[in-house]
This record gives structure tokens, sequence and C-alpha cells, in this order.
């Protein structure tokens, strides 16, 4: 949620900022919201200070024994305290409005984001070891996956539907060795703290991450209750420190989780029907991180490069691009994507979002810290970014690492968590 502030101070900048990223709104509602709030306040300002002075006049009549004049004031001073209170109940009133309005409106695009209204606009800032050339005619991970027998959309669609996957053997394990082989890096070598949370979360968490009220359509709810199947690790993890003050030597707070994700891609009807590149149901390792403000985007530069660490382990082909304002995330603030290379389909594919979320989701999810030294309370900046999503990396090996035989050979790195198979085959 953006600062009130920030718009109010700032309105036009703000207009053009959230304008860039394709967001049109009309802030006249803010300011007459925000307007209102203030003239609230003021009444209720003027009225408690009268009635103070009233109350310590009232000291002195009782004192003085002047009943007759006392008798007059009391009743003022009552009707002095209904009004404060119902002006309260407006101004509570009001406040709810601004909230909601502000709870839709997404974060405005730092200063270095790319401008553009779509993904053509995005700027390609690293790449990592050229694609393979192959010498004879690459599948695709679902024609490998069926010849292998370790992958089974069929028999997925006949369990659940479309847009879910069965694995099998060699498959299952492949999937479980990197989950357990990105965890292993991640808090070994990269320092994050492994949490294991919720795979349910209510409505407040997913208001605190930017997930509700806006993307409700995305999410799988429960029937008949508060609780939605988590969309990514994001949102449980960042909760964790909901409505928290975190004192500032305890920062940057460093985490790493697994957890299976379930979104309904309501907006991607027909897209990316074929393999298992768009599930209802996948499985992700989420990097988060709580950061003060002035360190956020050194931090971003640092999450990103463990996401991309992951991948050069692995020895898959990737890029990293900056999304310009119009491919943002409603939360972001700035985003790096990974992309790795899909043979069958000659391009690049996300398989990660990094992302400095500034104090968006903080503001919304009421996260603050205590600096050490004057210990003002401040809200501090947080950060995500997968690391990496299991089911792409996954597609990834099988392509890029297929064999003209028609097996497919296992990254040294996770030759351990397969128990020392190295390649896949019949």
């Amino acid at each position: 949620m953006l600062d009130p502030k920030l718009i109010e101070q700032n309105i036009d900048l703000a207009r053009a900022r959230l304008a860039a990223r394709g967001f049109e709104t009309d802030l006249s509602e803010f300011t007459l919201l925000n307007s209102r709030r203030k003239e609230i306040i003021k009444s209720v300002e003027t009225l408690e200070q009268q009635r103070n002075e009233g109350s310590k006049r009232v000291g002195i009549l009782k004192r003085s024994k002047e009943e007759k004049e006392l008798s007059t004031l009391l009743p003022k001073l009552k009707t002095l305290s209904d009004q404060i209170k119902g002006l309260n109940e407006k101004k509570a009133e009001v406040e709810g409005f601004l909230r909601e309005f502000l709870l839709n409106v997404p974060n405005i695009p730092d200063s270095s984001v790319p401008e553009g209204v779509d993904e053509s606009a995005n700027v390609e800032i690293k790449k990592w070891r050229e694609p393979r050339q192959f010498d004879f005619e690459v599948k695709d991970h679902v024609l490998l996956g069926a010849e292998l027998g370790i992958l089974d959309l069929p028999r997925a669609t006949k369990i659940a539907g479309a847009r879910f996957a069965l694995y099998r053997g060699a498959g299952a394990r492949l999937e479980r060795a990197l989950i357990n082989f990105m965890l292993d890096i991640h808090t070994k070598q990269h320092g994050y703290t492994e949490v294991l949370t919720p795979f349910v979360a209510n409505a407040e968490s997913l208001t605190g991450t930017g997930n509700l009220p806006k993307f409700e359509e995305d999410l799988f709810k429960l029937s008949d209750t508060d609780y939605y199947m988590i969309p990514t690790a994001e949102v449980p993890v960042t909760n964790i420190h909901r409505d928290e003050i975190i004192p500032q030597d305890m920062l940057p707070i460093k985490y790493v989780a697994y957890s299976p994700c379930f979104r309904k891609e309501a907006g991607s009807y027909g897209k990316d029907v074929h393999g298992i590149i768009r599930q209802h149901q996948f499985n992700k390792v989420e990097l988060v991180r709580f950061a003060e403000p002035q360190n956020s985007y050194q931090e971003l530069e640092m999450l990103t490069a463990d996401a991309a660490k992951i991948l050069e382990l692995l020895g898959i082909p990737y890029r990293i691009v900056v999304l310009c304002a119009g491919d943002m995330g409603f939360s972001s603030a700035k985003t790096y994507d990974l992309e790795v290379w899909v043979p069958s389909e000659g391009r690049y594919r996300e398989i990660s979002s990094c992302s400095n979320f500034e104090a968006f989701q903080a503001r919304r999810a009421n996260i603050k810290y205590r600096e050490s030294k004057s210990s003002k309370v401040s809200y501090l900046h947080t950060l995500n970014g997968s690391g990496v999503a299991v089911g792409r990396a996954l597609v990834a090996i099988l392509e890029n690492f297929q064999t003209e035989e028609g097996t497919v050979e296992v990254p040294e790195v996770l030759v351990p968590y397969m128990d020392g198979m190295r390649i896949i085959d019949r």
C-alpha cells in the first residue's frame, strides 16, 4: 500500500508514475477522502479542547459548590462527548474507505525501471552460457517425459483436471532432488533460514502481500472459511512478521521456504496449455528478505544472484531481464526476471521473479523496524524471489540435457540427490 503522504504531497508525480505502469485512476477520490479525514480530525481536536477546558471548569465549580453553573455545564460536556464520538465513528468510516481505495492501487515503479507497457520493453542485462546446439531433432519435455515414463499428464487430468501433473519414478525423484538441492544451497551457502509454513493462509495474510482484494479470482478459496490455498510461499513467509516491530540489528532477515503453490491462472486462458509450464499446482522454493530501506536495492541484487546461482550450478543457460513498468507485478517497485532456455520452443522462459516491494507490503502488513540509535520506528522493505520454480527447472533439465538416444543426463550437482543416478532412461 502506498504512503498516503506520498500521494498527497506528490499527487501529479504519483499519477504519472502509476500511468507509466498502465494504471489509470482518478486520484481525486483519494484527495476527497483524505481532505474529509483531515477536516474531521481538526473538528475533533477543537471539540476535545473545549471538553478539556470544560472539565477543568467542572473541577473548579465542584470545589466552590457552584451548583447552578455546574448543572448547565455538565450537559454541554455530555453533548461535546457525543459529538466527538460521532465524529470519530465518521473518521473510522472515512479511513476505511481510504484504505479500501489504496488497497487497489499498485506500487509506484522505482526511477530505474524502464518505461514500457508490456514484455517487449523489458531490458536484458545479463546472459549466462550460450544455448546448446543440438545435432538432432529436440523433443519437448512432454514427449520426453512420456517416452521415459516419468511424466503422466493424461492420468493427472483424470485425477484432477487440466493443468496438473503426475510424476513417476525418476521424474518424482528429480522433482524432490531439485527441492532438496535448492534448500541446501540457500541455507548452507547463501545464509537463509529455512522455514516450513502452512500451505493455507487467511485473508489478512493475502491482503498483506497484495494478493487481496484485487486478485481474488486467481486464488483457490476453501469453502465456508477465511482460508485460501497459497499462490506462493511469499504469502505465509512475509506474514511471519506481520504486526511486529523488528530491532534494526536483526536486519536483514533471510528466509527460504519450500511450498506447493496453487493458482487458478484465471487470466491465462488458452496460454501455455501444453505441458507443465503453467499449472494450477506446482512446487517452488521461495526466497524472502526483510531489509532496511537504505539497503533494499543492494539486497535485491544479492537475492537475484542467489537465485541465479542455482541455475549456474545446474548448468542451465539463462538470462536476466529487468521488467518495464507495465510488465511488473502489482506490488513490485522493481523486478528482475530470470529466464531459462527452453530448446523445444527456441526461447527463454521465466523461472524466477525477484522483486523489491519497498514499503508497499510492509505498510499493508504493518511490519516495522526500530532504529537502534534513535528508537525511531519505520516501515521496513520486503523482497522476494523464486529460488527457483521447481517444475520449470525440471522442464529445463529434461530439454537441455536430452540425448540423441532419448535419455536425459542428470546435472552433476543432482547426482547425490538422485542416489547416484546419472542417466534417466527407459
